[in-house]
């Protein structure tokens, strides 16, 4: 699409969210591994649910609680490895994976638990990472890079939406009848595109698509 010639609200795939890598024993985890073991050291309730699961698969040998020590990081990155090898043949998501896990699957002990109940999924941008989605939102509705108040602006828009346009998965029953069920939060990509094109800026461009949208069909130049 020509840049600032949209006949309407603009839209595209915006890069995902940089991370720094964690490293363990050594090793880089991919980025998204690495916001997943963040979260569930946050989490009390993650750590003591997985945990559990890992015990349940054979994963984890140590004591079932809510704390985050070195051995239940072992036990899920063991896990990760596991997801990753399936996942050549049988693409998975981590949650799938881990919804497959019944106690004595992985050559584990009987009596684990079906994991956590419910898992939140939080986007969170770097500066880095929210001013390139932010300039990238602009140019693609007003043709232009954003300016360093409009980055300040809907940085701290990002963060506000957070909560909002995390990801919630809910888990009921266990073994082979559990369900899962995800439930999507708002589009931030698409809350940006509707603030930006909601300014005098935006509906002037917009009018302008239009316009020259008329004249194209009528043969001008």
């Amino acid at each position: 699409m020509p840049v600032g010639k949209s006949s309407g609200v603009a839209k595209y795939t915006a890069p995902a969210p940089q991370q720094t890598a964690a490293t363990t024993n050594g090793g880089a985890l991919p980025g998204d591994f690495s916001d997943f073991l963040k979260l569930v050291a946050k989490s009390p309730a993650l750590i003591t649910g997985y945990s559990k699961v890992l015990k349940a698969a054979g994963y984890y040998r140590g004591k079932v609680g809510n704390k985050y020590t070195p051995a239940f990081q072992k036990a899920l990155v063991a896990a990760e490895s596991d997801r990753a090898e399936i996942s050549v043949a049988n693409p998975m998501s981590r949650e799938q994976f881990f919804a497959q896990l019944d106690p004595g699957s992985v050559g584990g002990s009987s009596g684990g638990s079906s994991g956590p109940s419910t898992v939140t999924n939080v986007t969170k941008y770097t500066p880095e990472s929210a001013k390139q989605f932010i300039d990238l939102i602009v140019q693609d509705t007003l043709g232009r890079k954003a300016t360093a108040a409009e980055v300040t602006k809907y940085t701290k828009t990002l963060k506000n939406l957070e909560k909002k346009a995390s990801t919630i998965t809910r888990y009921s029953g266990g073994g082979a009848n559990q369900t899962q069920v995800t439930t999507p939060g708002i589009n931030e990509q698409q809350y940006l595109i509707d603030q930006i094109s909601g300014t005098d800026e935006g509906k002037a461009n917009k009018v302008l698509g239009f316009y020259e949208t008329f004249m194209n069909a009528l043969g001008a130049k």
